[in-house]
């Protein structure tokens, strides 16, 4: 069996890997030979560092430990992030505010450290997992979609002005996925309702007939970070089985 083995080398740092879709990238990322570091704010085992992306100050210390202790970051993929549903008339400001510090602010905080030093060596890879919601209009999910969709114009901007620096800056954006955030909010008989869609919420289904698994979101990330897509930034790859009907 041949192992692919194309990030050989390469430094990755991961934030909202100890689950989920983060997990499955950081696996997929080793897997393929990148030594990478995965972050997440609750780190429950070893080999998870803490990382609060909501701090700045941790996001600079932890990116400068990375750089002096295993090596120049050459990939920063973006995956922490929460939900909160709620409706719009009765959200707390609190959970408003919380949504962007995670889900748009600190994307913010590490691609900026990382960016940076990337910039200054001429190449590099930004990743961000957003999501099909920052398109597409969601009942109970304003907060989540605004701040994805705002982390999305702010990826695009990003590798606008990092470009001409060798840095590519590219999304890739689920719809549902099999992970304990879509089960905490949705219940564990979510996966047959959101393939079926629903009037009610002015859903639609997932043409393909299922939702995605961890690995399937993994393997957009490890492309778009990859030198296959060495001619691809300010891309929004959407993983979402046709759900959005985007054209």
């Amino acid at each position: 069996m041949t192992v692919d083995t194309e990030l050989q080398g390469r430094v990755a740092l991961v934030t909202g890997a100890a689950q989920g879709i983060g997990a499955a990238v950081a696996a997929l990322l080793a897997a393929r030979g990148a030594r990478v570091v995965a972050a997440d704010r609750n780190a429950p085992h070893a080999g998870v560092t803490r990382l609060d992306v909501t701090d700045a100050a941790a996001v600079e210390d932890l990116t400068e430990r990375i750089e002096r202790e295993t090596g120049p970051l050459d990939i920063l993929v973006n995956v922490a992030g929460i939900l909160r549903p709620s409706p719009v008339l009765s959200i707390t400001d609190d959970d408003w505010a919380q949504t962007f510090a995670v889900n748009t602010t600190g994307v913010m905080h590490t691609s900026r450290a990382v960016g940076r030093r990337m910039a200054a060596r001429g190449r590099g890879a930004i990743l961000t997992v957003g999501s099909n919601a920052a398109g597409v209009p969601r009942t109970g999910m304003a907060a989540y979609a605004a701040s994805k969709a705002a982390t999305a114009m702010f990826t695009r901007c990003l590798g606008l002005e990092l470009a001409r620096d060798g840095v590519r800056c590219n999304l890739v954006s689920p719809g549902s996925t099999r992970t304990e955030m879509q089960w905490s909010w949705a219940g564990e008989d979510f996966e047959q309702r959101a393939v079926d869609g629903d009037p009610a919420t002015f859903r639609v289904g997932v043409p393909l007939g299922r939702i995605a698994d961890p690995e399937d979101v993994a393997e957009a990330v490890a492309f778009l970070v990859s030198d296959r897509a060495r001619h691809i930034t300010m891309h929004d790859l959407y993983v979402d089985g046709g759900a959005t009907l985007r054209a």
